[in-house]
């Protein structure tokens, strides 16, 4: 796959000064802007490269290690599909996404740590209780979640991605299966869904944690904030459940696209200039059909700054069977209830996570070996914030 030819760190070069000028950036997104910005270039350091079948030698700049960057993410996405791997049961994998409404994503832009918390713990909570009531499956069910607050514009739009297998742990210890293609009612996950976060973010309101600042200062008001509460829950939470993965390596693929995204990849960007960032996106309202967009540079940077998580907030949790306090005991009941080896997926194949292969670009023969490092001159931007 040919290297992208425009870069998130080519906008914060032509467009970060503007920006600070514009607005205050919190230290937190500074951060980020200079860690892209460094991102393997000489200012963090690199170490020499030598093919171990001819003379060729170049330097490899070393990466910021950020997980804003998009360029950072591939080989931790890479580790964390290996050991995701060993967890895959021969079952249907079912893919549920847990959004919200526009008032709740406004205060969760102003309390991400609280209010994305409450996305994961309600949303998880929900799917548990119903898999749970016998009416439904009657079992324990195990999944991971992974938070994304963007849109395919940029624009902020909190939601979870869960994926599930089809099936748990009863009371007495047995497989129960789902109905095939069918995993648990929406309606009812939506309904309770939106009990839970909305209980859940009334009592943070309640405890005082909740920061309410510029256009959200009249939701100080007690009555305002439980007239806010009581607009929402009149209205329908969106809870969609897409179709069945065919099979364990279908959801490595998936996971390979969805686990360690940032907010736009380089790959999407097809051109900056003065004019400002034009990028390719799809439009989710009509089709999926895709499109293009041109924003202006600050504009652009300030929605994907919009997507900066709190210093050491994890976006990637795992629920009930694949927990890790019980992980490797629960998950071993179930492949010996469905008489099911250890799996062994192959084949995934994911996008180039480096700039150049290990093949030696020269004599298309030789492997590249590290032989020394240099000192890193800023190791401030390697923080994983």
């Amino acid at each position: 796959m040919p290297r992208a030819t425009h870069e998130v760190a080519d906008v914060i070069r032509l467009f970060g000064d503007a920006l600070l000028r514009q607005e205050t950036v919190s230290p937190a997104r500074q951060r980020v802007m200079r860690a892209i910005l460094a991102c393997r270039t000489s200012q963090l350091g690199g170490h020499v490269e030598s093919c171990d079948s001819c003379d060729y030698q170049r330097i490899a700049y070393n990466s910021c290690r950020n997980r804003h960057c998009p360029k950072c993410q591939g080989s931790r996405q890479a580790q964390w599909l290996e050991d995701r791997a060993e967890d895959l049961l021969p079952v249907e994998y079912f893919h549920v996404v847990f959004t919200m409404p526009e008032e709740i994503a406004a205060i969760a832009l102003q309390n991400k740590r609280v209010v994305y918390g409450i996305l994961f713990g309600a949303s998880a909570s929900t799917l548990r209780t119903i898999a749970a009531d016998p009416v439904h499956l009657g079992a324990e069910i195990g999944f991971l979640s992974v938070l994304h607050t963007w849109s395919q514009d940029l624009r902020h739009h909190p939601h979870v991605h869960c994926v599930v297998p089809g099936g748990g742990l009863t009371a007495d210890g047995r497989w129960v299966a789902c109905r095939p293609g069918f995993f648990l009612p929406v309606r009812v996950l939506g309904a309770m869904f939106r009990g839970k976060f909305v209980a859940q973010l009334r009592a943070a309101y309640e405890r005082g944690d909740l920061r309410l600042q510029g256009s959200l200062e009249p939701l100080c008001d007690p009555v305002a904030f439980a007239a806010c509460l009581d607009q929402v829950m009149a209205k329908p939470w969106v809870v969609y459940a897409k179709p069945p993965f065919g099979g364990p390596l279908q959801v490595l693929k998936y996971l390979a696209r969805y686990t360690h995204r940032v907010a736009i990849g380089n790959r999407r960007i097809l051109d900056v200039g003065n004019d400002g960032v034009k990028f390719r996106w799809r439009d989710r309202a009509n089709g999926d059909r895709p499109r293009t967009m041109v924003l202006p540079g600050v504009e652009f940077l300030r929605r994907f700054l919009l997507h900066v998580l709190p210093r050491g907030f994890p976006r990637i949790r795992h629920y009930g069977l694949l927990g890790n306090r019980m992980r490797a005991v629960k998950l071993a009941t179930c492949r010996l209830l469905l008489g099911a080896p250890m799996p062994a997926p192959a084949g995934v194949q994911l996008e180039p996570v480096t700039h150049s292969p290990e093949r030696c670009p020269s004599c298309k023969v030789g492997q590249l070996v590290r032989l020394r490092l240099t000192v890193l001159t800023e190791p401030e931007v390697r923080d994983s914030s």
